[in-house]
């Protein structure tokens, strides 16, 4: 008689998914991508990385729900780095796009600038910046009465714009003002002789 010993089955091991080789590309290139956004003249790399990870993580996450690949956490970051990366690159657009406008719009703002002397000194000697087009030139007027005002039209930027008086020898006490576009922005005092009333870097 023979002896039979049933045989055990076993269910065939399911082959495992494919790993998401997509997803993690698109991880790859949103992280790298968001590290370079943030980065000035730099940030211009991060576009298409950002991007073309966002593609990437998309399908990734797509083809872990149609059960054709595993990883789904990695594919999702991807998607998150690389909107992240994509929002930090619009708005460096938008803060350089609006930091060019304004110097556009300061180098053609039209200026008024009124220069102002007064004090107890019956004169002084008063150097100021004139403007012809975008140079700034210096006017001198020496022994001027006090009180003393000039007005001068500008265009463009103020910076290097210099105004000063100087009492003369018979002393006293003096007062320079700057008035840029009806606001004053610079004043000074000074007394004695050869004293300097200074109102430069308006």
């Amino acid at each position: 008689m023979t002896d039979h010993t049933p045989l055990q089955q076993y269910p065939a091991p399911q082959a495992a998914p494919p790993r998401n080789g997509v997803g993690t590309a698109g991880f790859v290139l949103g992280l790298v991508g968001l590290v370079f956004s943030p980065i000035p003249f730099v940030g211009v790399v991060a576009w298409p990385l950002v991007v073309l990870g966002l593609i990437l993580s998309a399908v990734g996450v797509a083809r872990v729900r149609a059960g054709k690949a595993t990883n789904k956490g990695l594919s999702i970051a991807g998607v998150v780095v690389s909107i992240l990366g994509l929002v930090v690159s619009i708005l460096w657009v938008v803060v350089i796009g609006k930091a060019i406008s304004d110097v556009n719009d300061q180098a053609t703002q039209h200026h008024t600038v009124v220069y102002e002397v007064t004090g107890d000194a019956p004169s002084a000697t008063v150097v100021y910046s004139t403007f012809d087009q975008h140079t700034i030139l210096i006017d001198t007027e020496p022994s001027v009465p006090v009180p003393w005002t000039k007005t001068v039209e500008a265009t463009g930027f103020l910076e290097g714009a210099q105004f000063a008086a100087t009492t003369g020898p018979d002393g006293g006490s003096i007062t320079c003002k700057v008035v840029v576009d009806g606001k004053q922005t610079k004043t000074a005092t000074a007394s004695g002789p050869a004293a300097v009333a200074s109102c430069t870097g308006f």
